[in-house]
């Protein structure tokens, strides 16, 4: 989508006296940035190329980004002393990779070139907001008007469980920080507009492999074997009954499969089923206890028609839960740049997001990003092949960022 559909949504009168604001040439940069990245979609811990393209322009802008260990992602620091006993370090953190699906949308010239890898997620959207916000922030810090030093985060593997946040904590990227953002594209929010939530905004989200086995034998008697076809179709029905009864259901705690396999011919009862879901949770706290309880649950029904059970539970990332005091500094941030009609209450979703393991080490919040064009009547998802951005939501992103570091108390 061109620069050119941008929302015309006036800003806040107080916008006027805020520093920090986009200026049009770098803007049409940063679209063609993203419209690179959109392009040149790379999956989790392979972004050597964009890993590259970021370092290069941030490098251009004067600063020292220090790519981290794992070879692709990086952080940079504009401003203060992280351990030099002054305020604490801001972070913006982006996440940098794709994912593994085709691009389906035509008549677009900036559509992904590598067979079967898109930015269905926004990911190329968020990096260029962070990369948008650093530029900005660091003029603003030659300038003397940063309040605090800021760290960006262009964090790979968002789309690999557990998420590539735990890589980039562990190579000390969190030092010094002591509050943390993000933002996430959300197609049902307009572009112009953001949207925010207090308290937990996304869903626990753990993979979960199950292979059931058992003596196989005729399908003409199925009580000399383990029928295992039922045993299979009994674990795919009973347990998330079973696991939905074993929390309190505000909880949210839901198991759904994606594959089932078994069997090869139509009178030959099988002697091995696969299954593979996700369990998702809205409380941290029962996400805690969520291993043992499906576990138990699916050895329950398996033992009951005598199929021999092997679990690989494989967990994934806990609730983004929004700390509420850097939720109002967004908000704060928002009214400033666009005005208070600009910023909406959102649900929490059931989707899953590796931000929420920064949240475990210190406070931040993820607001929703529109990037729904206005008055665009198709309906638009993440994760499909179809998805696209509003470009003018980069604008609203950078200056959002922006005007939260300018914002931040400095104790």
């Amino acid at each position: 989508m061109s620069p050119e559909s941008e929302a015309d949504l006036p800003a806040d009168a107080t916008a006027d006296a805020l520093p920090g604001t986009l200026p049009e040439e770098l803007y049409a940069e940063l679209v063609a940035f993203r419209r690179d990245l959109h392009m040149h979609p790379e999956l989790g811990n392979q972004e050597f190329r964009t890993t590259a393209a970021i370092k290069e322009r941030l490098e251009k802008a004067g600063l020292a980004p220090r790519v981290l260990p794992t070879g692709t992602g990086l952080v940079c620091d504009i401003g203060g002393d992280p351990g030099g006993g002054g305020p604490a370090v801001l972070a913006l953190r982006a996440d940098i990779d794709a994912l593994p699906i085709p691009d389906t949308k035509s008549e677009i010239p900036y559509r992904s070139t590598v067979p079967d890898r898109a930015h269905a997620c926004g990911h190329d959207v968020h990096t260029t907001v962070v990369l948008g916000a650093g530029l900005v922030l660091t003029d603003l810090h030659r300038q003397g008007l940063l309040p605090v030093p800021v760290r960006l985060i262009f964090q790979p593997a968002e789309e690999v469980l557990p998420g590539g946040a735990a890589e980039v904590i562990k190579s000390g990227a969190l030092e010094g920080v002591g509050r943390i953002v993000a933002v996430h594209c959300d197609p049902r929010v307009d572009a112009g507009r953001i949207g925010l939530r207090q308290g937990p905004i996304t869903s626990a989200c753990d993979r979960l492999e199950v292979s059931l086995d058992g003596p196989g034998g005729h399908t003409a008697r199925p009580h000399l074997t383990t029928d295992l076809v039922t045993a299979v179709a009994r674990v795919v029905t009973d347990v998330p009954a079973l696991v939905g009864r074993r929390v309190d259901t505000r909880a949210g705690l839901a198991v759904t499969w994606g594959r089932i396999e078994s069997g090869h011919a139509p009178n030959v009862v099988p002697q091995h089923a696969e299954l593979a879901g996700t369990v998702r949770c809205l409380d941290i706290n029962a996400w805690r206890q969520a291993p043992d309880i499906v576990v138990a649950a699916i050895d329950e029904v398996a033992n009951l028609h005598k199929a021999k059970s092997e679990i690989n539970y494989v967990r994934g990332v806990p609730p983004v839960v929004n700390e509420p005091v850097v939720t109002e500094l967004l908000r704060d941030a928002m009214i400033a740049r666009r005005g208070a009609a600009n910023v909406e209450d959102t649900e929490q979703s059931l989707g899953g997001e590796d931000f929420s393991w920064y949240l475990e080490h210190v406070p931040g919040a993820m607001a929703r990003l529109g990037v729904r064009t206005p008055g665009e009547r198709t309906v638009r998802d993440l994760h499909q092949g179809d998805f696209d951005a509003d470009e003018s939501a980069i604008r609203v992103g950078v200056e959002l960022f922006t005007a939260a570091a300018l914002l931040h108390p400095t104790r």
